[in-house]
């Protein structure tokens, strides 16, 4: 079977090994010509353009996008749609807002092409060795690329999830999650940094993952960052957002709901980027003004 794969960054390069390891013809384009070596050397056909891509004679195109959200992907989903055939299946694998997704799919139905959102975690090493998978999509014509998601995923790390944009909504949920999760490590570990007792920060990180409860991938991979450098002097405490948290908070509002912790959780990651501390300039302000509070200077 033959999958084409549009963007073959950190993910999409990885995912195509893991491709090639199964047994599968892997074509791949990026705008990065110098990805073309390593597809090459591994055993993928490498193409300078999704056009001349596309061109190879197949029964069935499966095409497998593995871009950035937003514009990028919807901007490339119209392309394929345009160019691609009547019952060829369209993958979208990156974190696509889900209300994107929508749209995406509904372009790709009005031409008789079978759209599929895959929300993927596991990060890189996932997409190399074992992913998880949230399937999206037609269940009929699922079933025919399900040895796909069987073989690239760990065992039991897919699901088919319903209708277009189920997949990428779980995967926006997920990330929520993994917000709160996150921010909870770091807070317990700030805790630890500035209390009285001397912890070896790497060791407690060791004992947290071995049979507490709160056990996890995250933790060890604490674990393996503290072990690097357990002061972490060299890292600008600056957390991006990359937008899925935000969406699972707007969510949140639409349904009327609560998520305090994921909603701190990105509150915490805009308040890291804010350098300027103008609010914080002004609470200060206002305590010396009705309090005679003191005012650090720079």
């Amino acid at each position: 079977m033959k999958v084409q794969i549009i963007g073959l960054g950190k993910m999409g390069l990885n995912l195509a090994y893991n491709l090639i390891d199964h047994g599968y013809t892997v074509f791949g384009t990026d705008h990065n010509q110098a990805i073309r070596e390593k597809l090459e050397s591994y055993g993928g056909v490498f193409f300078n353009d999704f056009e001349e891509m596309l061109k190879e004679p197949s029964d069935r195109t499966i095409v497998w996008l593995m871009l950035p959200s937003g514009q990028i992907t919807n901007n490339q989903v119209e392309t394929c749609v345009k160019k691609m055939r009547q019952g060829d299946i369209l993958i979208d694998g990156g974190n696509s807002r889900y209300t994107d997704t929508l749209i995406n799919g509904q372009k790709a139905q009005e031409k008789g092409i079978h759209f599929f959102d895959v929300g993927t975690s596991g990060g890189m090493s996932g997409a190399r060795y074992g992913a998880c998978m949230m399937v999206g999509g037609d269940a009929t014509v699922f079933k025919m690329i399900e040895p796909i998601f069987s073989d690239v995923c760990v065992e039991k790390g897919y699901l088919y999830c319903g209708k277009v944009g189920s997949g990428h909504y779980l995967k926006m949920i997920h990330n929520g999650i993994e917000y709160g999760m996150m921010q909870a490590i770091g807070e317990g570990f700030n805790i630890l940094h500035h209390c009285e007792f001397d912890y070896d920060l790497p060791k407690v990180a060791t004992v947290y993952n071995h049979g507490s409860v709160i056990r996890s991938w995250l933790m060890e991979l604490a674990e393996n960052l503290l072990k690097d450098d357990a002061s972490l002097q060299d890292i600008e405490g600056i957390i991006p957002s990359s937008g899925e948290g935000k969406w699972t908070i707007e969510e949140m509002l639409r349904l009327e709901l609560t998520a305090p912790v994921i909603t701190q959780a990105l509150l915490n990651r805009y308040a890291s980027q804010d350098e300027e501390k103008y609010g914080e300039k002004i609470v200060a302000s206002l305590r010396n003004q009705f309090g005679g509070h003191e005012v650090i200077k720079k």
